[in-house]
């Protein structure tokens, strides 16, 4: 049934690539299954799994294992790395990218490599990959393996997120400003989703490391050629930008706190000026609810200058408030 196939389902890119002779040759959106056997370096396929037929395709593929093709049609959002019979497959965390520019948002990028092959998929676009394919119609001589342009892609992942921490560095600059302010004002609202960037990246980042590391140290006989060393620079690499956004978890949180303390206290002195209001306001209240009430025999009721008199009690009690509060040290 696969050999009927005259075209790659979910094709985006394909490319040989010969390391003798320093070429990248893309592949046509024409070529079958069959062809792909043909010339020489490796392949690199990149397909789109929101077409339902790339399961079909991969089926056909006899050099993937059964574990291999599961991973590179699932649609699971979380990061897994696995070496396994000489071959590297697993799912890793990276940025999506739009048609007209680029986001913020995580995407999930899913490969599988071999000696001869790296096969990847994706069911967004990936900011990574179109860079590292860029890369490779630029110049093609330096990815002499399937391992090498694995490796190019989790250090573009890397330098993708340096770039997104200078962003929300800069934002986080801007609202210091306005936090540390003579001013007050509320930029919870704007930290939010800095803060949200910030969290998830770091936890996926830190999953990355620790699969990248566990990967590192599978079984020689497992392992394919040359991925300890792999695996050990691009550990190194994110565990530089890991530092990174860890510190810019830690100044967003304190930046929160500090806006919450600012707020706190401005609420504590909103609270206190309302206290002593009302202390103030107490006494003379008292005064007017005494000369208010309907009963006989009210003091200064029959005087012709009774309210000059009552409005002289509240003055006395407003004074006297003012100095119990002097003395108890509230004011």
């Amino acid at each position: 049934m696969l050999n009927a196939i005259h075209a790659l389902p979910g094709l985006v890119w394909g490319y040989r690539i010969d390391p003798v002779s320093g070429q990248a040759t893309r592949l046509s959106a024409e070529v079958t299954p069959a062809m792909l056997a043909e010339g020489p370096g490796f392949l690199w396929l990149h397909l789109n799994i929101a077409d339902a037929r790339v399961g079909a395709l991969l089926d056909g593929f006899e050099w993937l294992t059964e574990q291999a093709r599961s991973v590179l049609t699932t649609h699971d959002t979380h990061a897994a790395l696995t070496v396994d019979d000489q071959m590297v497959f697993g799912t890793l965390v990276d940025f999506q990218r739009e048609f007209d520019k680029e986001t913020r948002d995580l995407g999930w990028l899913h490969f599988a490599l071999g000696e001869r092959y790296i096969i990847t998929t994706r069911l967004q676009p990936i900011r990574s990959l179109d860079r590292v394919r860029a890369a490779v119609e630029k110049n093609s001589t330096k990815y002499r393996s399937p391992m090498h342009l694995f490796e190019t892609l989790v250090a573009e992942f890397q330098r993708g997120i340096i770039a997104v921490v200078i962003d929300l560095t800069e934002e986080l600059n801007a609202i210091e400003d306005v936090v540390y302010d003579s001013e007050l004002r509320d930029e919870r609202r704007r930290l939010a989703p800095v803060r949200r960037v910030v969290v998830r990246l770091y936890r996926h980042l830190r999953t990355m490391l620790s699969l990248m590391r566990r990967a590192a140290a599978s079984d020689d006989e497992d392992m394919p050629f040359g991925f300890d060393e792999v695996a050990q620079r691009l550990t190194a690499r994110l565990e530089s930008v890991d530092h990174d956004v860890h510190a810019l978890q830690e100044r967003a949180r304190l930046l929160h706190e500090e806006i919450d303390s600012k707020l706190s206290s401005e609420t504590n002195r909103h609270l206190y000026i309302l206290s002593l209001m009302t202390a103030f306001l107490l006494p003379p209240s008292l005064v007017t609810g005494f000369f208010g009430m309907n009963t006989s025999n009210l003091p200064f009721a029959a005087e012709a200058d009774g309210t000059i008199f009552a409005i002289g009690f509240i003055a006395v009690s407003i004074a006297a408030a003012w100095y119990l509060l002097r003395r108890a040290g509230i004011l």
